[in-house]
């Protein structure tokens, strides 16, 4: 039965670095494990609710994986596949314990918790203690780590498995990069991207032939063992992406702007012992990711900034870096300087950093919020009122709120998820659209947000003129990403 929320190392076999870095490859202590994960995991448990608030991905992460095992895999055979490792994790979560929005986020925190840790080690690795601590709290506190650790979605655990297959590539352990590589390909397919970054990795370190060849046995691997993911998703790829668009200015710019800073953190620290090291392994990971999708998008739109989130885990490495040599010019200053300057550094970062963290905590920081909704239904609607949803795939709004969407009748559904395996459900044709909407005395509408723009299919356009023609608008209220329209046919608004 659906649950309901509630409506609120061998060197031969390692990628060398240039001969300075050789002997910054020192024991992993655990401070640049526990110190990133600690923090990471403090933040993600801080407002891990938001305010009750759900959004319409989370909502069909809900609603999939609490669907019965035979009725989730026949799902995953027509649309969704590439999310299917995702939603069988969740499915597991859910049968061991159905703690609503604490239980679907709180996969993501582990898994942010763990990336963090990863950071901090490969940081370690590659510049020495104090740099790993730095980088892995610096990855917690970017606002897109600290998004995604609170959404009941896959990408942390993407990230979290591109970062641990990158420390184990700069380490050398080939089988364990290519099972976690592999892993996380099938967590997410645009992991696979994370390949093309270390093959640069190896390109820039000028590496033998003998490492070219077993990363590219362990890559070649991981590719295989993804392929039959790769091969169902193809066929699902319109139903999956048809909603995409080609990436606009402002994205272009973001990318632009986040690279740039990449290449001058490599600048400015090029001449640290660790900086060629550094600069190898994560500048390929923040630029290659995003910069192969995007100009994929231009003939094929794929791109969507939480596809490639793991290629912050390189900001944050070059980052880590910088804030280390920072922190030794500072030890040569006297106290009388050094302690002034530290404070003013701290409220200046906190005052940067605060309202960012607060804003990625609120409803607002996605695109709707189902739980605002069903909220909303519930005040308006009365027993037997008919729902329509426009367009039809609004109806993952109320399939999170099963005892609210039964006190309704859908008037367009012609077969449930459940029964047709789909997403949001089957809808009739439309013309009997028409004759049922006819039929009813009083419909709750369920739309986009004013401005959004409108569906031009044939079903969705008679929804839209019946209404128009056939009902009197009563009442309408805005909500965070949707709105909900009281329709009457016939006679006043009251009673």
């Amino acid at each position: 039965m659906t649950s309901q929320l509630p409506i609120r190392e061998r060197a031969a076999d390692r990628p060398p670095a240039p001969t300075p870095e050789r002997g910054a490859c020192r024991p992993l202590t655990t401070a640049p494990l526990v110190l990133p994960a600690l923090t990471a995991l403090l933040l993600g448990l801080w407002g891990l609710t938001r305010q009750g608030s759900l959004w319409r991905d989370e909502s069909v992460t809900w609603q999939v994986a609490h669907r019965p095992l035979d009725d989730l895999v026949a799902l995953l055979g027509r649309i969704d596949a590439v999310h299917g490792l995702y939603y069988l994790l969740m499915h597991g979560v859910f049968a061991l314990w159905d703690g609503g929005l604490v239980a679907l986020r709180l996969p993501s925190v582990l898994a942010t918790a763990l990336a963090a840790a990863g950071v901090g080690a490969l940081g370690a690795r590659l510049a020495g203690r104090r740099a790993g601590v730095l980088a892995g709290v610096l990855f917690t506190l970017l606002p897109a780590t600290q998004q995604y650790a609170q959404e009941g979605r896959s990408y942390a655990l993407v990230t979290a498995g591109v970062v641990w297959g990158t420390y184990f590539f700069r380490r050398g352990r080939w089988p364990a990069y290519g099972v976690v590589l592999c892993l996380s390909c099938w967590l997410h397919e645009f992991a696979a991207l994370a390949l093309v970054a270390h093959g640069l990795t190896l390109v820039w370190l000028r590496v033998p032939r003998g490492t070219w060849l077993r990363w590219g046995t362990a890559a070649g691997a991981a590719l295989a063992g993804v392929l039959p993911l790769a091969v169902l998703s193809a066929g699902q790829a319109e139903q999956q992406l048809g909603w995409l668009g080609r990436p606009g200015a402002a994205m272009w710019l973001q990318f632009a702007g986040v690279s740039a800073l990449g290449v001058l953190l490599c600048r400015l620290t090029r001449r640290a012992a660790q900086g060629r090291a550094v600069s190898a392994f994560a500048l390929p990971l923040l630029i290659a990711p995003p910069g192969l999708l995007m100009t994929a998008s231009l003939l094929k739109p794929w791109y969507v900034d939480r596809y490639v989130l793991y290629s912050l885990a390189g900001l944050a490495l070059l980052g880590g870096l910088g804030l280390d040599r920072v922190l030794t010019g500072a030890g040569r200053l006297t106290p009388r300087v050094r302690v002034p300057l530290a404070c003013l550094t701290a409220v200046a970062v906190t005052a940067a950093w605060l309202p960012a963290s607060l804003a990625v905590r609120t409803p607002q920081s996605r695109k709707d919020d189902t739980a605002a909704i069903a909220h909303a239904v519930a005040r308006h609607a009365r027993p037997g009122d008919a729902v329509l949803f426009l367009p039809a795939r609004r109806r993952e709004w109320l399939m999170s709120y099963p005892a609210l969407y039964a006190r309704l009748d859908d008037i367009a559904l012609a077969r449930t998820p459940a029964a047709s395996r789909t997403l949001q459900g089957t809808e009739l044709p439309p013309g009997t659209v028409r004759d049922r909407l006819l039929s009813a005395d009083r419909v709750i509408a369920l739309t986009d947000s004013e401005g959004q723009p409108l569906d031009p299919f044939e079903r969705e356009v008679v929804k839209r003129r019946t209404l128009a023609e056939g009902f009197r608008e009563c009442a309408r209220e805005r909500v965070w990403g949707g709105q909900v329209v009281v329709y009457v046919r016939g006679g006043g608004c009251g009673g």
